[in-house]
């Protein structure tokens, strides 16, 4: 069972991190996560520990036109104090402020559809909000093990506003 989320009202956020173009057929996730920890220790000014995973879709997903084929940017990153310093191989992504739906997710990655489907067929339509076109995100912390430890916990940050 998944449980209802918090809601919360976020100042920006900076990131540094590298992106690809996926989809959700063609999902090159382990790829970009791979190189991103091999460039993460040349990031001087962390936040802190997290990691951010992060998607930043287009107006077909906004209107309800995102299938599997649907391509997005797909980031693994990490928050920073500021954007001085950008080391050589990586880029900068700034979430704006605003309201989001957290929710955690616990399980493998493989059951992360689950999850989502609560999120965007249960919870959402029934909610007094609707989504905002802002990134969603997964902040992946001191819970997280892992995407294939069924112990692994993290928080789905979604996007959104009053309806």
């Amino acid at each position: 069972m998944i449980s209802a989320p918090v809601i919360k009202d976020i100042e920006p956020k900076k990131l540094i991190g590298i992106r690809i173009a996926t989809s959700l057929a063609d999902d090159k996730t382990s790829l970009l996560w791979n190189r991103f920890m091999k460039l993460k220790a040349s990031i001087k000014n962390t936040k802190a520990e997290k990691l951010f995973s992060v998607q930043v879709y287009g107006e077909k997903f906004m209107i309800g036109e995102f299938d599997t084929q649907s391509e997005f940017s797909k980031w693994a990153a990490t928050e920073v104090l500021d954007f001085d310093e950008i080391p050589k191989g990586l880029e900068k992504l700034e979430i704006p402020a605003g309201k989001y739906a957290v929710f955690t997710h616990e399980g493998t990655a493989k059951e992360f559809a689950e999850t989502s489907t609560y999120i965007f067929n249960e919870w959402l339509p029934d909610s007094d909000f609707s989504l905002d076109n802002r990134p969603h995100f997964e902040i992946l912390g001191e819970d997280y093990k892992g995407p294939e430890d069924p112990d692994s916990k993290e928080d789905i940050w979604i996007p959104i506003k009053e309806k």
